[in-house]
């Protein structure tokens, strides 16, 4: 999933990798307690609280890999899967092309959990690229305001 945001590349650069910060500027994230690093280097780590499906979910995430202004990878391991986010960032004219690619890899799941994903995972997908949407607008929103 993309967005096409009229600020330029450092600017969304800046919001992103601004831990500090995401919990005013993600509509989606209640809490985020850094767990080491003051910087955004390889291996920090947080704990990201967000609703979803009504009720608060804790995740541990990490940076994974980074190509300053270009690109960003942050992972996490929950509930018996390995999730990746990966961000990349593009100019496009005077702005910036935000893609978003996220994906879960399930780890030996048991009969009746693939049963359970086969049920829930078209809804689950639905809230996923729902809450997908909302943080790159709010991304927009916070670089479009420091550019301008």
């Amino acid at each position: 999933m993309s967005r096409t945001i009229d600020a330029p590349v450092s600017a969304v650069w800046a919001v992103l990798t601004d831990l500090d910060n995401a919990e005013s500027v993600l509509s989606g994230v209640e809490k985020l307690e850094r767990l080491d690093s003051t910087k955004y280097e390889v291996g920090t780590r947080w704990r990201e609280t967000r609703v979803l499906f009504g009720k608060s979910s804790t995740e541990e995430m990490w940076v994974a890999e980074i190509d300053p202004e270009k690109r960003t990878v942050v992972k996490a391991a929950s509930h018996g899967a390995n999730y990746t986010t990966v961000f990349t960032l593009s100019p496009a004219g005077d702005g910036t092309t935000l893609t978003f690619h996220f994906s879960a890899e399930a780890n030996d799941l048991g009969a009746f959990s693939r049963f359970m994903m086969k049920i829930f995972g078209s809804f689950a997908l639905k809230a996923t690229t729902k809450a997908i949407r909302r943080d790159l607008d709010d991304i927009a929103d916070a670089a479009e305001k420091r550019a301008h």
